[in-house]
């Protein structure tokens, strides 16, 4: 079995707003949202896991089978324009959130310009997408994941969280006052659609039809549950951290640097650096995958290819990156952004949601490796739970 694919998911949702996110939960609430992150890293394994099998099994990302499977004109047209406006216009407006914040936050700890900072994440992930070489592109991300768990994971044991707490929070759902806004955030930083089109497309590039598809597909549901637990694993380090540090002595927003100040008494003056390197690797792997991402769905949807030396495909992946840059360099607000983001995503989630699930329905398209009856309940109730939390929090935006 080999990581790789599924750690670019990872890549992708742990990033500033994930941090951000993570850091409020444990400072307010302490253990007791954490029920929360169960249930969105379980969703997250059973979406990404239907998305891989079929970029698999198909040789088609998830845009480019919903072009070729949906026949009717006004479908494909309304799931083009969903997927062209509010993945492209999301993956910008995260990007613009991705650059900002984590240049914030590295700013707070290490002085200099926000501008310089966010300039040189750009410039990083710029380079790296150019390269137009998809494992450079693979290696980069997995270590930057790989040093994003070392930095979040060493600081929870240092901070040596209250592990009864944490059993019981994972395990028992609780609402306490004021947690909705916060339990809708901690879903929508995990559960992110764009994710759908990226894992799918990167999987197709390996599709081979004389390959044992069975055993491909077993190792890719191994390296998508690894990956993504993982990543629930960095996101559950950072709630802890944050409850050793904050609960009980702050309420309402906090930052890297105060973070880092609480954990001078822990980690010393490595607290600075610790969060200043976790903090980079967070923003650079996410504006490397929210580009890539977008520039997938959009290519797949329009018919153009999606291969990432292709020029149409670099130019969709450069305009994400630009707004992004833009975005950033006008100090717009990152809560402001991400919150325009997740708007998008509340839209978007189901509705790409039951696509998926329709097309991992279908015959024609996936064969013996269409889902079964256990497959479609899991995904059917994930989706019902989504429908219901995306309505609440559109009805609580508007």
């Amino acid at each position: 079995m080999r990581l790789g694919p599924g750690l670019l998911v990872t890549a992708a949702f742990i990033g500033p707003g994930t941090i951000t996110t993570a850091s409020m939960a444990g400072a307010n609430f302490g253990f007791t949202l954490l029920w929360t992150l169960l249930f969105s890293v379980i969703a997250t394994m059973v979406l990404q896991g239907m998305a891989a099998r079929l970029g698999l099994a198909t040789g088609l990302g998830l845009a480019e089978s919903l072009r070729k499977t949906l026949n009717s004109g006004w479908q494909k047209y309304l799931c083009m324009a969903l997927v062209i406006s509010a993945i492209g216009i999301g993956s910008a407006a995260y990007e613009a959130g991705n650059l900002t914040g984590a240049a914030m936050g590295i700013q707070a700890l290490l002085g200099a310009q926000i501008s310089t900072w966010s300039t040189l994440l750009t410039l990083i992930a710029g380079l790296l997408l150019f390269s137009g070489h998809y494992q450079v592109l693979e290696k980069s991300l997995i270590a930057l994941v790989l040093l994003m768990s070392l930095v979040f994971i060493t600081t929870m044991i240092i901070a040596r969280p209250d592990i009864p707490a944490l059993l019981s929070g994972l395990l028992i759902p609780s609402f306490p006052a004021g947690s909705v806004t916060t339990v809708l955030a901690l879903i929508g930083t995990t559960i992110v659609p764009y994710n759908l089109f990226l894992h799918s497309s990167v999987l197709a590039r390996q599709h081979k039809a004389s390959t044992d598809m069975g055993e491909t597909i077993r190792q890719s549901r191994w390296d998508t549950g690894l990956s993504i637990g993982l990543g629930g694993l960095i996101t559950l380090a950072i709630v802890s951290t944050a409850s050793a540090a904050f609960f009980g002595q702050l309420a309402g927003d906090i930052n890297a640097a105060q973070m880092a100040l609480q954990l001078e008494p822990l980690l010393g003056n490595l607290a600075h650096y610790f969060f200043a390197i976790g903090l980079f690797a967070a923003g650079l792997t996410s504006a490397i995958t929210a580009p890539l991402a977008g520039a997938f769905a959009v290519c797949g949807m329009m018919g153009w290819s999606t291969d990432l030396a292709s020029n149409k495909f670099k130019t969709v992946w450069a305009v994400i990156l630009l707004c992004g840059a833009i975005g950033a360099a006008l100090k717009l607000s990152p809560v402001a952004l991400i919150i325009f983001a997740q708007a998008a995503n509340g839209i978007l989630l189901p509705i790409i949601a039951i696509y998926l699930l329709w097309l991992m329905n279908q015959k024609k398209v996936l064969a013996e490796h269409r889902n079964g009856w256990f497959s479609n309940l899991l995904a059917g109730l994930i989706i019902l739970l989504l429908l219901g939390l995306s309505s609440y929090k559109l009805w609580s935006l508007v």
